[in-house]
């Protein structure tokens, strides 16, 4: 038997505040050890280890690649890097993407159900979009604790609801309740955990952390899809056998089909904006043309180049309306990051 004392959090929009609200009534011998997710830009400098350390008892840190773990203690993901779990210690990994974030939940959740199994309490809070939720499911899988905290409690419901949808959770609660919650799962007698026999969560870490056995493995779980890797244009590999729709190139980089569609969307504005400009400033050409032609007398083609430009400024129209029509929608989804 084992003791339950692995906790690992992911939240992303409102996720400063309700981290604080939740490690503020942990008591400072709190037998568990705590790794956080929050999304974060790769360029920020993050001081939420220093923020935490003064929100509660409990001390907080960006910790090292292969540090040991240590209970009572926060072990807060650094800018630009996943943070994963490996037996007794901690990895930090420049590994690729997941649901367009690094880091992101995901990888966590999912090393931690590798090697921790039943000692592992999972925790999704405030956020948009849905990473997390196949993470839990994994966490669910291997025995694991699955916790949500209540959408309507959350400053944005997405990542807590997607959690719910996806995954049968043991305890949905407000945000001020989950600090009791955890003290009383942490400490209780789990069967030992058989660390690392699944092989595909075996296959999945290692990808997160660019291994290069797991890239060059051609007996990859899933099957090739239609769709490219919004990131290096590799094929996207659908992840078969899960209950959440997944997919995952060769070198790593992972979309559920909700951040798929969002890169997708992202990258079709970002095309029409392109194209928009294209004709804008092929149409002032063109004005410039018939000027050039105006000045040589040569009416037929002054005309010429001036119904060009026309064309061109209502080909641009048509594109402005259609950027302007799909803003709303475009404008929703953003709101991930």
């Amino acid at each position: 038997m084992a003791e339950r004392n692995i906790i690992v959090i992911g939240c992303s929009g409102g996720g400063v505040e309700a981290l604080q609200r939740l490690v503020a009534p942990l008591p400072r011998n709190f037998p568990a050890a705590i790794f956080v997710v929050l999304h974060l830009s790769p360029e920020s400098t993050s001081v939420l280890p220093l923020i935490l350390s003064r929100a509660g008892h409990l001390p907080a840190l960006h910790p090292r690649n292969g540090e040991p773990i240590r209970a009572g203690r926060i072990y807060v993901a650094p800018p630009d890097n996943h943070l994963l779990l490996e037996d007794g210690r901690v990895r930090v990994a420049h590994g690729p993407r997941e649901n367009r974030h690094r880091p992101a939940i995901d990888p966590l959740f999912r090393s931690a159900a590798r090697w921790y199994g039943p000692r592992v309490i999972g925790v999704v809070l405030t956020g948009s979009l849905d990473d997390g939720a196949a993470g839990l499911l994994s966490i669910k899988k291997r025995r694991g604790v699955a916790v949500v905290q209540d959408p309507s409690d959350a400053l944005f419901p997405d990542m807590p609801r997607s959690a719910l949808e996806h995954v049968d959770v043991d305890y949905v609660a407000p945000l001020d309740r989950i600090p009791e919650l955890l003290q009383q799962l942490v400490g209780v007698q789990v069967p030992e955990n058989g660390a690392g026999k699944s092989s595909r969560l075996k296959k999945e870490t290692d990808s997160a952390e660019l291994n290069m056995d797991a890239i060059e493995d051609e007996n990859r779980p899933g099957s090739p899809s239609p769709f490219a890797c919004p990131e290096c244009g590799g094929v996207l590999w659908e992840q078969d056998g899960e209950e959440i729709l997944r997919f995952r190139c060769r070198v790593g980089h992972a979309y559920t089909a909700g951040s798929l569609s969002l890169e997708q969307s992202e990258a079709v504005e970002g095309a029409l904006w392109a194209a928009m400009r294209a004709l804008e400033e092929g149409a002032s050409l063109a004005r410039r043309m018939a000027q050039k032609a105006a000045k040589g007398k040569s009416e037929s083609l002054e005309n010429r180049y001036r119904q060009r430009a026309e064309t061109k400024m209502q080909q641009a129209e048509v594109l402005r309306r259609i950027i302007s029509e799909a803003k709303e929608p475009l404008e929703v989804e953003k709101q991930v990051s």
